[in-house]
């Protein structure tokens, strides 16, 4: 998702009306459009690793505790919670310490959420399923309270449909990966990557937006 440079370019009108651009000021006004753009584009690529991140080690967990796997599961978990940290900080520099740390225990309560879906589907129990299914929409709901009243430019709806789906996405994939259900399993894998861009996306899009200063 590119963001379209609304606020230079409304900067850019406002000097051509007034009649007082000049070759050099075009110039670096391109300048300063091309880097921001060239800012956004990496920010965007390096959230997309992350939260693609995020899914890879938590499908790993997922597939190994299906199998039985305890050290390859735990080992996979460690991944699981250095991703979480990273994503958390990948959101300082804009939001700040305490910013990001409510944003790490917002994944830590997610990955909670979900850990306890894949040990109940693994040992199926339906009711820990039930309970962590719930703990997962609540859980995105509160991602949504955080993230829509740092940024005007994330709405709370948008947000918790996003998060919601992608739950969902977690709670398919255990399921699909208990019953054995490889080729399915591996469209709800296609489907939740091309999600976590989503996400990544949007935060990338909704930041930019709010802080433009921060892409200079």
């Amino acid at each position: 998702m590119k963001l379209k440079l609304c606020f230079f370019s409304a900067v850019l009108v406002s000097v051509v009306s007034l009649g007082a651009i000049t070759p050099a000021l075009a110039a670096e006004a391109g300048h300063s459009a091309a880097a921001m753009a060239n800012k956004q584009a990496q920010t965007q690529d390096a959230l997309r690793d992350l939260w693609i991140g995020h899914i890879f080690w938590v499908r790993n967990v997922a597939l190994e505790t299906m199998a039985g796997n305890a050290d390859a599961a735990k080992a996979a978990e460690t991944q699981v919670v250095a991703n979480a940290k990273q994503i958390a900080a990948s959101i300082e520099p804009f939001y700040g310490k305490a910013g990001s740390d409510k944003l790490l225990n917002l994944l830590v309560g997610h990955y909670g959420a979900v850990k306890a879906h894949i040990d109940a589907t693994a040992a199926g129990d339906k009711d820990k399923q039930t309970k962590a299914t719930k703990d997962l929409n609540d859980n995105a709901a509160q991602i949504a309270d955080f993230l829509s009243g740092a940024n005007p430019n994330l709405p709370r709806a948008t947000v918790l449909s996003l998060f919601q789906a992608h739950g969902a996405h977690h709670i398919a994939q255990d399921m699909q990966l208990h019953d054995k259900q490889y080729a399915q399993e591996a469209q709800t894998w296609d489907a939740m990557r091309k999600h976590m861009c989503v996400i990544a996306d949007a935060l990338t899009a909704a930041i930019a937006k709010q802080l433009p200063d921060k892409f200079i």
